[in-house]
C-alpha cells in the first residue's frame, strides 16, 4: 500500500511486522532516507516497537499489536516519512573508523586462485579483473581509488556482522564489479568483498560470490567479546557507520594481528555527524573533511 505521498511501499507481515520499501533502486539518498527515518522513529521511543531493521532501500518494524494498533504504527511511519523528506536535512550522528586492509594477500590469492573455475577470467586474479572492467591502468590505481575515499554502511547481514558497504563518491565513480559466476564454497574471515556496487567485510570464514581484493586484521565478529571493542556489543559495524580502508603492507598486518591476538587491538574511530545535504553538494570536499577528523587535523 502507498502512503499517498511518494512511491514508498507498505506491507504488513503477518500481525508483527510492517516491511517498508522507499526505492527500487540502491543508492546512497534511498538508503540515507531509511537511516533518517528508523533512527527517527527509535528517538520516538513507541512502545510496543520491538526490533527495527534497516536495509538497503528499505526497513522494517517488528511490533507487538497487542501495545501498539497496526495501523496506528503505519500512520506514525507516513508522518515520520513526511518530516524526513529526502534526507537532505537530516544529520545522522555516527562513526568513522579506519579499517586497515593487506590488499592481493596471500590467503585471499590462495583461496581465489583455487575457485578460477567459478570466475569470469579464469587466468587472472579478482583484482586484476576489478581494475581492467573498471578502466583502470593498473591495479595500484584501482587500489588507490577503492581505499581513496570512504564507505556507508547501508546495512548489516547476511551472515552475523557482515557490513554491506557504498562507496562516497559521484556516481560516476562509482566502483562495479560483478559477483563469481558461480559462488565459492570458502572465503577467508575478514576478506575485503565486492559485488556490484558494493563492497562488504566478511565477517566469518564461509561461502561467497562477492570478488576479494583483500583482507583487514582487525576482527569486526566478536561472539565472546573478549576484544576491547566489543564489550558493548558483538558486532562491530552498525548501519550508517562510515569506513575508510587504508592500505598497510605485511609487515604492519603481521604487528596488528599480534595485537588482535594479545587482545590489545582498538580500532581507530571518531564519532562524527553526517549530512546527506552537505555531502551531495561537495562530496569531495566532505570526504575530506571526514578524514581531517578521522586523523585528528
Amino acid at each position: 500500500m502507498s502512503n499517498g505521498q511518494s512511491t514508498t511501499r507498505h506491507s504488513f507481515g503477518g500481525d508483527d511486522h510492517i516491511y517498508v520499501e522507499l526505492d527500487e533502486e540502491m543508492n546512497l539518498a534511498a538508503n540515507f532516507k531509511v537511516m533518517a527515518i528508523t533512527s527517527t522513529l527509535g528517538d520516538r521511543g513507541i512502545d510496543g516497537i520491538i526490533d527495527i531493521c534497516p536495509a538497503n532501500a528499505s526497513y522494517q518494524v517488528r511490533f507487538d499489536p497487542d501495545r501498539v494498533e497496526p495501523t496506528d504504527l503505519l500512520d506514525e511511519l507516513g508522518s515520520i516519512e513526511a518530516e524526513v523528506g529526502d534526507g537532505t536535512g537530516f544529520d545522522l550522528q555516527t562513526t568513522i573508523v579506519e579499517v586497515p586492509v593487506l590488499y592481493n594477500d596471500p590467503w585471499t590469492r590462495e583461496t581465489l586462485m583455487r575457485f578460477r573455475s567459478h570466475h569470469q577470467t579464469p587466468d587472472g586474479t579478482d583484482l586484476e579483473y576489478a581494475a581492467r572492467i573498471n578502466d583502470f591502468d593498473s591495479v595500484e590505481a584501482f587500489i588507490a581509488a577503492h581505499s581513496g575515499s570512504p564507505w556507508f554502511t547501508s546495512m548489516v547481514g547476511f551472515v552475523a556482522g557482515l557490513p554491506f558497504l557504498f562507496q562516497m563518491v559521484p556516481r560516476e565513480r562509482q566502483l562495479e564489479v560483478p559477483k563469481y559466476l558461480t559462488p565459492r564454497t570458502d572465503t577467508p574471515r575478514q576478506t575485503i568483498g565486492h559485488g556490484g556496487c558494493f563492497g562488504c567485510i566478511y565477517s566469518v570464514r564461509g561461502a561467497g560470490g562477492y570478488q576479494m581484493f583483500g583482507i583487514t586484521p582487525a576482527p569486526i565478529y566478536d561472539p565472546t567479546q573478549t576484544h576491547p571493542d566489543f564489550e558493548d556489543f558483538l558486532v562491530f559495524f552498525k548501519p550508517g557507520t562510515i569506513a575508510k580502508f587504508e592500505p598497510i603492507d605485511r609487515e604492519a598486518y603481521d604487528e596488528l594481528t599480534a595485537q588482535v591476538d594479545a587482545r590489545r587491538f582498538r580500532f581507530k574511530q571518531v564519532p562524527v555527524e553526517f549530512s546527506l545535504g552537505r555531502f551531495l553538494a561537495d562530496p569531495d570536499g566532505y570526504n575530506r573533511g571526514l578524514m581531517e577528523v578521522l586523523h585528528g587535523s
